[in-house]
């Protein structure tokens, strides 16, 4: 456990390598703490975090730089969040005032908000719920056997997808159909309309339609599209910022990766209820993983900073940064802090106008 001097130290060069990107010696550090002390006694605390593997040295220079261990401590321990200034606020206030006419339209805003102000590439999931219901299901016909299907959910969200249809599906039959879906469904749950469509729903559209495989299938495509997770990615090229020339194919891998809704719930950790940090940490609700605490040595040299953000009753939903482990963290933490509160109250601003109009 270093010493409160040490602590000091630690902090101070982990702001200014974040700050500068370049090794932090002696002498620099012994014009920024805010005590007096001799630039023999700083090499020597230095030397002490170097030994406990908090700090590393640079093999060009006599400056040190962080470990992740050093990293890990300053996060769990050190770090005050930065408060945010009032020009920030009001981009973010500005950026988020749009007609949003579903909820995914609200997290994928925030995911472009957020890479725009911090440069980084950003990550946000909308709330998951288990009370979601199913509140509708329409069939528009586009003709040439085309029809558009249109499910829409509690949640706001709304799922439209177009389908070729079979030219023995007379139209009254397909408009049976949806009077059945809606009859025997709305209302459930997606999880309990999923069991439905597996059960009873096809036995009762047999009942009164000459095929009813068609449109099963045709429903329970839309309405597995609607239930998937939806994760947006915005600024991806901002990983392009902060790569060497010999990690380009790395950077492509990590591209691939990003493209694979399968793989981000491992990533954002969603299995568990939070990322390593200790009890006793500034962060609150924000997790950061670094380095090697990834299951994936691709981002070994990155840094994911995670905010769960609670809708009441209407769920939970994740917005993340990634970048390089030298990341501002006080005030990207600060910052993700205010921005999670701000896309809490656009959507609730969303669902009480939802609510209301329905």
């Amino acid at each position: 456990m270093p010493t409160k001097r040490q602590a000091l130290i630690l902090a101070e060069i982990v702001r200014l390598y974040n700050e500068t990107g370049q090794p932090v010696g002696s002498k620099t550090l012994m014009n920024q703490l805010p005590m007096q002390i001799s630039s023999a006694t700083i090499r020597n605390e230095m030397a002490a975090l170097e030994e406990a593997g908090l700090l590393m040295k640079n093999h060009t220079s006599s400056g040190r730089v962080p470990s992740t261990a050093g990293y890990r401590y300053y996060l769990d321990y050190l770090l005050q969040p930065s408060t945010v200034s009032p020009q920030t606020f009001s981009a973010i206030a500005q950026d988020f005032n749009h007609e949003y006419h579903e909820i995914n339209d609200i997290v994928k805003q925030s995911a472009n908000i957020l890479s725009n102000l911090t440069n980084y590439t950003s990550i946000s999931l909308g709330p998951e719920s288990s009370d979601v219901t199913l509140t509708g299901f329409r069939l528009i016909s586009l003709g040439d056997d085309q029809v558009i299907a249109i499910l829409a959910t509690s949640m706001g969200t709304v799922e439209s997808r177009v389908y070729h249809v079979s030219q023995d599906v007379s139209s009254e039959d397909l408009e049976r159909a949806v009077r059945i879906i809606n009859d025997q469904l709305v209302g459930m749950s997606m999880v309990r309309v999923k069991q439905q469509l597996k059960s009873e729903i096809p036995q009762l559209l047999t009942q009164y339609l000459h095929s009813a495989d068609g449109f099963v299938d045709l429903f329970g495509d839309v309405l597995r599209h609607a239930a998937t997770e939806h994760f947006y990615i915005s600024g991806r090229s901002n990983l392009l910022n902060f790569v060497q020339p010999d990690d380009l194919d790395r950077l492509k891998s990590i591209y691939q990766l990003l493209d694979k809704d399968s793989v981000l719930p491992s990533l954002l950790d969603l299995d568990n209820d939070g990322v390593t940090t200790s009890q006793d940490s500034p962060l609150g609700p924000i997790s950061v993983r670094l380095g090697d605490e990834f299951d994936n040595s691709l981002f070994s040299d990155y840094g994911l900073i995670t905010a769960k953000y609670n809708v009441g009753h209407h769920g939970s939903g994740v917005i993340a940064i990634l970048g390089p482990t030298s990341m501002p963290y006080s005030q990207l933490i600060g910052l993700m802090q205010l921005f999670s509160d701000e896309l809490v109250k656009k959507m609730f601003e969303y669902y009480n106008k939802f609510h209301d109009d329905s």
